[in-house]
């Protein structure tokens, strides 16, 4: 099996040495995003609140250029500087998600790219074309 670069502009372009998705036959490979405006590629904001919801945004557009949906996401970290914000998390995590929803951890950790307050990666399945 081949693996296929997955690249869009509806997402933050990668500021490192990575791409946004690999997709190796169905599973995708999903790289972290912070809450940077694909536009702009700027913070959308210092509250935290936005930078999550800002996360799943560029995550639904990274899977949606490789040909699934945030829904198919089976697996996600969630990386926080702050725990605290872990309902937050819940909260902006359920209007995005619907049941059943995938696999999760949620890290809390010293510091993220650009002094992001969120990052999120994870794998995505794409459904069966059969």
């Amino acid at each position: 099996m081949s693996k296929v670069i997955i690249n869009t502009e509806n997402a933050p372009a990668a500021i490192g040495t990575y791409s946004q998705a690999v997709k190796i036959g169905t599973t995708v490979y999903l790289s972290g995003q912070i809450p940077l405006v694909p536009e702009t590629m700027q913070f959308i904001s210092d509250d935290f609140r936005a930078q999550a919801t800002q996360v799943f945004k560029n995550l639904k557009a990274v899977c949606e250029a490789a040909g699934g949906e945030l829904q198919d996401m089976i697996k996600v970290q969630i990386y926080l500087t702050d725990l605290g914000q872990f309902a937050v998390v819940n909260e902006v995590m359920a209007e995005f998600f619907e049941v059943p929803y995938p696999a999760r951890a949620a890290i809390e950790v010293k510091g993220l790219p650009k002094g992001a307050q969120i990052e999120i990666d994870g794998v995505m399945e794409l459904p069966s074309t059969n």
